[in-house]
């Protein structure tokens, strides 16, 4: 029995060479992907695409790179450790840039509007997604991406109800084409509006999709413009919060009903709220942090992102982002632009 067992349990040195080479796809991985993710903040800043943004043009190159090359199987460690790992934890320093004071502040009225515009995106963009039998996960995603803050709302909603790697990076790539185009022609349009620059703010901020997009429609109408359609922007944003645990407590019953395996608790989310709070309470308050570091910590944030965005976006192949995208495509465009219409009837 002993020879026996002894044959069986791997030899220390096979052990060592069995953890080097899975730090190795590790590193290799991550370096991988923060190489990609680097090159898509480049891409990003060239005219035309530096409106679509760093993680757009990443999944670009990852679909790209895995078209050509095929998917780099020796370094999978540290690719899903960069869109799973990083990725939470990108979510979590991304509760810093909810202020929670002026929101409250704000009072009821304004978390009434946004949550009116998350329902109204989630619901609409689901029955014209059924009605277009378009994949119902991806379908989902780019309605809590339209509804609250695009992106990063499918980011941190994404592993709650269990989608895929691809649909994930699909529904980011979407929504940032999609949030590009309607904030473009907002700035287009918006010397022909009669309304004022508050007014022409708030429009922005409770209607488009993600705060790159709404930053980039109300610039041009003044700071005043600017401010309105950042703190309609961040209520939606704080509203993520409930949304999570909803969709939370849909998946556990829908597991109960299905007999699937036990809910998950998504931890990352903790973090989120805490950082939420740090930011708003601690931060400027009983801890001076410069402007500099806290822009820094934004950044590092999006380099965060934009690498996990890398890392889900080698999943995607184009025959399925073909056969798959583009009724789901339809519907969101449908949906912002009802969205988009209605909105700017209740100024």
């Amino acid at each position: 029995m002993l020879e026996q067992k002894a044959l069986i349990t791997p030899s220390p040195n096979k052990q060592k060479k069995a953890t080097k080479k899975l730090n190795v796809s590790l590193i290799s991985g991550i370096g991988f992907t923060l190489i990609i993710a680097v090159l898509g903040f480049i891409l990003a800043a060239l005219p035309g695409l530096n409106h679509i943004g760093p993680l757009a043009c990443a999944i670009l190159l990852a679909v790209v790179y895995r078209q050509i090359f095929g998917y780099p199987e020796k370094l999978r460690t540290g690719i899903q450790f960069s869109s799973k790992k990083l990725l939470r934890f990108a979510i979590i320093l991304y509760g810093l840039k909810l202020n929670m004071i002026v929101i409250f502040h704000q009072g009821f009225p304004l978390l009434l509007r946004g949550a009116i515009t998350i329902i109204f995106s989630i619901v609409v963009l689901m029955i014209i997604a059924k009605w277009l039998k378009a994949d119902f996960n991806l379908s989902l995603l780019l309605g809590v991406g339209t509804g609250i803050c695009g992106a990063a709302a499918i980011a941190a909603v994404s592993p709650i109800i269990k989608a895929k790697d691809e649909d994930t990076a699909m529904g980011v790539g979407i929504i940032a084409l999609v949030g590009t185009v309607f904030s473009i022609i907002y700035t287009l349009i918006y010397p022909f509006l009669s309304i004022g620059p508050m007014n022409y703010g708030n429009w922005v901020g409770i209607s488009l999709h993600e705060i790159g997009h709404v930053a980039l429609a109300a610039a041009p109408a003044g700071q005043d413009a600017l401010a309105h359609a950042l703190l309609a922007k961040l209520t939606r944003v704080f509203l993520l919060i409930p949304v999570c645990f909803i969709l939370m407590l849909w998946m556990k019953k829908k597991g109960k009903t299905e007999g699937e395996a036990r809910f998950e608790f998504p931890w990352f989310l903790i973090g989120f709220i805490v950082m939420s709070f740090v930011g708003s309470y601690i931060i400027g308050n009983k801890v001076l942090v410069s402007q500099k570091v806290m822009s820094d910590i934004a950044d590092f944030t999006s380099l965060m992102l934009t690498m996990s965005m890398t890392g889900l976006g080698l999943n995607i192949s184009l025959k399925e982002l073909r056969t798959k995208a583009i009724r789901p495509l339809i519907a969101i465009i449908i949906t912002s632009f009802l969205l988009s219409s209605l909105t700017y009837i209740s100024l």
